[in-house]
């Protein structure tokens, strides 16, 4: 990728879309379905047109509703072989050779994950708030190089798995901001209103609005530097010229993510015995690694464990990550108390309250963990 050289159209798209959006009782996004008329002209070459239908999940929806993808798949709707508009307008080029299953299945996931990311910038660029899912693909990504790493290049590698965790830093401190914010006007919500002393919810959301602002503002700086557009382009590179450096076999696959599996184990006994929270917050890392090497792995070989592993890890990363939301929430109130019990027509009461109620819901997820854990080993 030359950032120097003046770039020429290559085609023009044009999209007219039918939106229709599913929300949920407190306003949140469930699911967006997008039925897309797209009509392409290349610069060279005859014009394309096409119908496609799009579906976007909210924030806490990890697949799409069974019923909405068979109402889909009896009209007619079948998946795509295009990850894009674009890469269905541009003519065919010749990929990068992945001689092997375990090769294919490595440049499957990343380049998944390096095409949500470029289109969360354009989206973030446009003004949209796609904070979660870049999050997360930046995370499945640096993910994939620590715990298969050692099956890559080296020198190809070098510094992306930092410089990915510096990028997640960034969009993570707006989305933990944003997490916050809907939490605990739920949890206010949820009291009774006798209960409710003075503006709690206004003050907690203008606090965090004001951690949010700034954070967005440092995200917006820092996708305009050298530093991050070198990263996009280190990782376009990885399109036509993956990360080998010598023939990756299934069995060293699997034998990678078995061993993620083993620490996100080893570190999930620790913290439940010591019930340290830096400890448990280290297991839901481990956990979320083991979960993303099991995605890789599904395609790759033995797909039933995979799949068993994925929902397990899952399952313990929600549990923990609702452990971890209680922990933070309960600090960020603590602090909050401290200056709104002293300010004029406020009091600590309601404060007090959903601190209690947020340790308690944090224990409650510790113990959880410890259930689930113990099920599927017993």
């Amino acid at each position: 990728m030359d950032r120097e050289r003046p770039g020429n159209a290559v085609t023009t798209i044009h999209t007219l879309r039918d939106r229709h959006r599913v929300l949920g009782p407190d306003g949140e996004l469930i699911v967006e379905v997008d039925d897309d008329v797209v009509d392409t002209t290349p610069a060279e070459g005859s014009s394309v047109a096409w119908r496609e239908i799009e579906v976007e999940l909210g924030p806490r929806i990890d697949a799409v509703p069974a019923a909405l993808a068979d109402s889909l798949g009896k009209a007619g709707a079948r998946r795509s072989q295009y990850p894009s508009k674009l890469s269905r307008a541009l003519p065919a080029q010749a990929g990068p050779v992945t001689d092997t299953r375990a090769e294919h299945a490595i440049y499957a996931y990343m380049i998944a994950q390096i095409d949500t990311i470029f289109a969360g910038d354009v989206a973030l660029r446009r003004g949209a708030d796609p904070i979660h899912d870049t999050r997360v693909a930046t995370r499945r990504l640096r993910s994939t190089l620590r715990v298969f790493g050692k099956l890559l290049e080296g020198s190809a590698i070098g510094a992306v798995e930092a410089e990915l965790k510096w990028y997640a830093a960034l969009l993570g401190d707006v989305r933990d901001c944003q997490v916050q914010r809907r939490r605990l006007a739920d949890q206010v919500e949820k009291l009774p209103p006798e209960l409710v002393l003075g503006p709690i919810t206004a003050r907690t959301d203008a606090t965090l609005l004001a951690r949010q602002l700034p954070s967005r503002n440092a995200l917006t700086e820092a996708m305009a530097s050298a530093r991050y557009l070198e990263l996009l382009a280190t990782l376009q590179a990885w399109h036509a010229h993956p990360p080998f450096n010598r023939r990756v076999r299934t069995r060293a696959l699997i034998k990678r993510a078995h061993k993620a599996a083993r620490k996100a184990d080893n570190r999930l006994v620790t913290a439940l015995h010591n019930r340290q929270h830096a400890s448990l917050h280290r297991a839901r890392k481990a956990a979320k690694r083991a979960r993303y090497a099991a995605e890789l792995l599904e395609p790759a070989g033995k797909p039933t464990q995979a799949k068993s592993n994925i929902e397990y890890y899952k399952k313990i990363q929600r549990i923990l990550g609702d452990y971890n939301d209680g922990i933070v929430s309960s600090r960020f109130l603590w602090r909050t108390a401290t200056t709104a019990g002293a300010a004029a027509g406020e009091n600590g009461f309601t404060y007090g309250l959903l601190y209690a109620n947020e340790l308690h819901a944090a224990d409650n997820a510790r113990r959880k963990a410890a259930t689930v854990a113990a099920n599927r080993y017993s």
